[in-house]
């Protein structure tokens, strides 16, 4: 949870450099994926284990569907290559943790 409560943080601070065209589009599609997977990951941390499965899956394809996002973001220049990397990054290790807890489930 620590991971994406990092990226959201990241984000935000991007959010306020985007162009104004994409900022209420493709920011805000991002951001609230990112919420949307917080929202997931802590919903999953308090379910019993027979129900955990389903609500991870969703966390990954969330987080499979970000990654897109934030590759859109740096394609249309919304973030620079600095961000974008460090957002990626980001992004990858959450979909690694995330694939580790759905394997132990």
């Amino acid at each position: 949870m620590h991971k994406i409560c990092e990226l959201y943080k990241l984000f935000h601070e991007c959010l306020k450099t985007f162009p104004k065209l994409e900022r209420f589009t493709l920011g805000n599609k991002i951001e609230n994926t990112i919420l949307e997977v917080l929202e997931l990951i802590l919903s999953a941390s308090y379910q019993p284990k027979h129900q955990k499965d389903e609500t991870l899956r969703k966390a990954s394809d969330k987080t499979d569907l970000l990654k897109y996002l934030v590759r859109l973001a740096h394609d249309t220049k919304s973030i620079n290559i600095k961000k974008y990397l460090i957002a990626e990054e980001k992004v990858l290790e959450i979909g690694r943790m995330l694939g580790g807890w759905i394997r132990s489930n």
